[in-house]
Parts: structure tokens; C-alpha cells; sequence
């Protein structure tokens, strides 16, 4: 007989955590309490055109994600994004993303020029000034940069970038968690302007895609890692509680509450949100659960338009902008995804296919609103940044309740307690997006690390 384990959470971190034990030989079956897999990957039609409504493109610089679509069969579909700039509006005006920085910090003063006034660059210039900086300890990432070079960098340029990651807040985001190589750096060198720029130098060339897509969009990597993986799939089922029995083996509680089922299981992989994993793990590890609990979630919707081209000023050229909070908009970025995507724009034709992002943590307004009047919100602003005019052809509107969750200072020591805590709990472990990151290949790698624990910790498969 072999080991059975069931994975809590059919989201891609779960995903990859079942096919990566199946490969192990060991018999999988995965619950995932919605009618539907894939978490925070979907793609569904605009227009006739399939576009993804949540995650749209895999980090290409780390290779868990890629190599992963790859060894499911989907070699043939991953793409690579359209050589095309993006922008920042600020001030009234779309400016050119700055190059050489890293998440918004800037390695040079002079790729400043025009997004800042001369003022705000001599502040930046004037760290060389300051104090000697090497850190020993975790700081709010936004905090830091408007210490060392002004508040204009991290407003402009710091915050919209991690409002488009993390939806959260610069000051309160941390260094190490969300940007490890530049903590690592600030560590080193005595500016912050010093860090970036060690950091810029050891970024592979050009000639290496930051990103990569799949043709038909990412949401399509779920099922297909669904269908390789060779487990047993149980959607609409919620897990309500896990218990570990004196034999050693992880007792799984489903089913309503007045008429509970009970299945016995050699190991246990928890890959939902971190609050629902701080319920489920509660009795089993107290300590991991009281470290997840406090993990904020933030909430966002992505507005989905199909627009004619003829209804822009002018066609957009750029793969999109990002639009920072202390500018008053609805939208905080905006993706021309069929300019970004070529085998999107082509099946596109004359239409302009984009995606706008709203809300981050603490701004609920935005997401209060209907679908009608979010959507009416979206097109005033873009109507005032690239001066479309028209009404669509299709809209959609999708909301992620809770889909971020923040990374807090100190949050990669909490986790790092968390998961010692539940690799104390032989045959049981934890992945997804509260950890190691909240992008896909992040998730996956997760997941690697979730499947081979769970390995060492059953022994030798029968």
C-alpha cells in the first residue's frame, strides 16, 4: 500500500504540492471547498478573447513556474510578453518607468529626470550625506526609502509598485520579505542608492524575459496541473477540521457540521489563506496557528475592458502604467494586455483588451461600489490618462476577496516559526502565497518544499 495524503486548498499552491507527491508515488486527494480549481488563476472570454481575470503572467527570472508548465505539457504555449515599455501617471502626465531600480528604488538619481522635480532628485542625490546605513534589522521598505531619499521616491515610485504586488502600503510592507535581495544589499553597502545598484548588477541581461505568459492565459495552468498530477479531486468540499489520532495519522473532518465525515490520512498539506489555515491547524499546532492568524489579507478587483481601438487618442503602445495612490484615482494600475501579449493582441484585432486594477489595504471604498458604477469609474480615469472615448464592447468585473496577504515587518521570521513549528508535526506541512511570496513561481516553490517535507517525514514509499 502507499502513503495517502490529502492536500486542503485547490489552488495552485495545492495544485503543485499534489502533482509534486504524486510523483513521489504517494496516493493524493486534494479538497478545495469551491465548485472550482485554481484559486487565483482564472481565465474566462472578453469579447471572444480568453483573458485572464486574476494572475496573467509567471516570474521567467526564477524557473519553478515555467519548468513546471512546461513538464505538464504546456512547453508548446508558454510566451514570452511584447518588448513594450510602461509608464507611471503622475502629475498629471504618463512618464516612462525609470529603469535600473529595484521595486521603485532607484540605482542612479539621473533615471529620476522628469518624474520628480529637481528638488526631489537633490534630496535623493543627498544621501551620499547621510549617515552610514547597513541594517541588522527588518524596516517598513517605504519607510527606509523615504528616510534615505525622500518621500517624492517612495510615493512615485516605491508605492505604486507594491500597491501592484501586494496591494498594501509601503511604510508597513517589508524590506526583507518583499524585496530579500535589496534587504540583503542594504545589509552590505553603506547607501541605499549603493544597495540598488549592486543589486542591478547582478540582474541577468536583457536577453532573459523578466516574465513569461501561457498562450490561452496562465489561468489555464491550473487544470492542466490538476490533470497531471493523478489525484483524487474533491471540489465543493469544505475541510472543517484536522485532528492528529495516537497512531500518528491526521484525522480530516468534512461534511456539514450536524453530519461530519471522517478520513484518516498518513500526511496533510495545508495550502489555503492564512487564516483558514490558523483554524485548521489550531489543535494540531497551536504555535503556527496563532503566527498565521495574524497575517492582514487585502482585497482587490480587476476591471476587465474590450475597447475599440478607434476610441483611443491614440493606440497604446506601452504594455501599461501604474498610477500611484497619492494621485486621488480610482485605479491604481492598468495593463494593455492585448499590446503586452501578442497572441492575445492578434485574436484581439481591432479591439483594445485591458485590465485595470482597484483597491489595496484599508481602501474599501472602491470596492463598495457595483460592478456598473466600478466600471464607470475605471473608464473616467482612463479616459483622462489616455483619452478613450466610447463605450466597450464588453466589460467584466472580478473581485478577489482577501487575495494578498501582507507582508508585515518582520513577517519572514513569523513565518519562519510557523514552519518550523509545522515541521516539528511529522507527515504534515504548509505552502502557498502567506510564505515565500505571493507570485506563482513563489507558490510553487512553496509547494516543492511542502511535497519533499512531507516525504522525508513519511519515509520510504511502499
Amino acid at each position: 500500500m502507499t502513503h495517502t495524503v490529502a492536500v486542503i486548498g485547490g489552488g495552485i499552491s495545492g495544485l503543485a504540492a499534489a502533482h509534486y507527491l504524486g510523483q513521489a508515488g504517494v496516493t493524493v486527494t486534494v479538497f478545495e471547498k469551491t465548485p472550482r480549481l485554481g484559486g487565483h488563476l482564472r481565465v474566462s472570454d472578453i469579447a471572444g478573447v480568453p483573458v485572464d481575470e486574476g494572475a496573467e503572467s509567471l516570474l521567467n527570472r526564477r524557473p519553478e513556474a515555467v519548468e513546471l508548465a512546461r513538464e505538464i505539457g504546456l512547453a508548446a504555449d508558454v510566451v514570452y510578453p511584447a518588448p513594450a515599455g510602461a509608464g507611471i501617471w503622475s502629475r498629471g502626465q504618463l512618464h516612462a518607468m525609470p529603469s535600473g531600480t529595484v521595486m521603485g528604488v532607484p540605482s542612479d538619481p539621473a533615471v529620476l529626470e522628469g518624474l520628480l522635480t529637481s528638488e526631489e532628485i537633490a534630496r535623493v542625490r543627498a544621501e551620499a550625506d547621510r549617515p552610514s546605513m547597513p541594517l541588522s534589522s527588518d524596516i517598513g521598505i517605504g519607510r527606509l526609502v523615504t528616510e534615505r531619499l525622500g518621500r517624492a521616491v517612495t510615493e512615485r515610485l516605491v508605492e505604486p509598485l507594491l500597491a501592484g504586488v501586494y496591494a498594501g502600503r509601503a511604510d508597513d510592507l517589508s524590506l526583507r520579505a518583499t524585496v530579500p535581495v535589496l534587504a540583503a544589499a542594504a545589509q552590505a553597502e553603506t547607501s541605499l542608492l549603493d544597495a540598488a545598484a549592486a543589486v542591478v548588477a547582478k540582474n541577468p541581461g536583457a536577453s532573459v524575459p523578466v516574465f513569461a505568459g501561457i498562450r490561452g492565459g496562465v489561468g489555464r495552468l491550473a487544470g492542466a496541473v490538476a490533470e497531471a498530477s493523478g489525484a483524487e479531486i474533491r471540489t465543493a468540499v469544505t475541510v472543517r477540521a484536522i485532528q492528529r489520532g495516537s497512531d500518528g495519522r491526521f484525522r480530516v473532518e468534512t461534511g456539514p457540521a450536524p453530519s461530519p465525515r471522517f478520513e484518516d490520512y498518513d500526511g496533510v498539506v495545508v495550502a489555503v489563506p492564512p487564516v483558514a489555515a490558523a483554524r485548521l491547524l489550531r489543535d494540531v499546532v497551536p504555535l503556527a496557528a496563532s503566527g498565521l492568524a495574524g497575517v492582514e489579507q487585502a482585497s482587490v478587483a480587476i476591471v476587465t475592458l474590450a475597447l475599440p481601438t478607434s476610441g483611443f487618442r491614440r493606440p497604446p503602445t506601452s504594455s501599461g502604467f501604474l498610477v500611484p495612490p497619492s494621485e486621488g484615482l480610482t485605479i491604481k494600475a492598468v495593463t494593455f494586455s492585448s499590446v503586452k501579449w501578442p497572441w492575445l493582441g492578434e485574436m484581439a484585432g481591432d479591439l483594445v483588451v485591458l485590465r485595470a486594477s482597484v483597491g489595496r489595504l484599508g481602501d474599501v471604498t472602491d470596492l463598495q461600489h457595483s460592478d456598473e458604477e466600478l466600471t464607470g469609474l475605471v473608464r473616467r480615469d482612463l479616459a483622462m490618462i489616455v483619452g478613450v472615448s466610447g463605450e466597450p464592447v464588453e466589460s467584466r468585473v472580478t473581485r478577489w476577496g482577501g487575495a494578498l496577504p501582507q507582508y508585515a515587518v518582520g513577517h519572514a521570521e513569523r513565518m519562519a516559526a510557523v514552519r518550523d513549528a509545522v515541521a516539528a508535526v511529522s507527515g504534515l506541512a504548509v505552502c502557498g502565497a502567506a510564505y515565500d511570496g505571493v507570485g506563482i513561481a513563489a507558490c510553487i516553490a512553496t509547494a516543492r518544499q511542502a511535497a519533499d517535507q512531507i516525504v522525508a517525514g513519511l519515509g520510504s514509499v511502499v
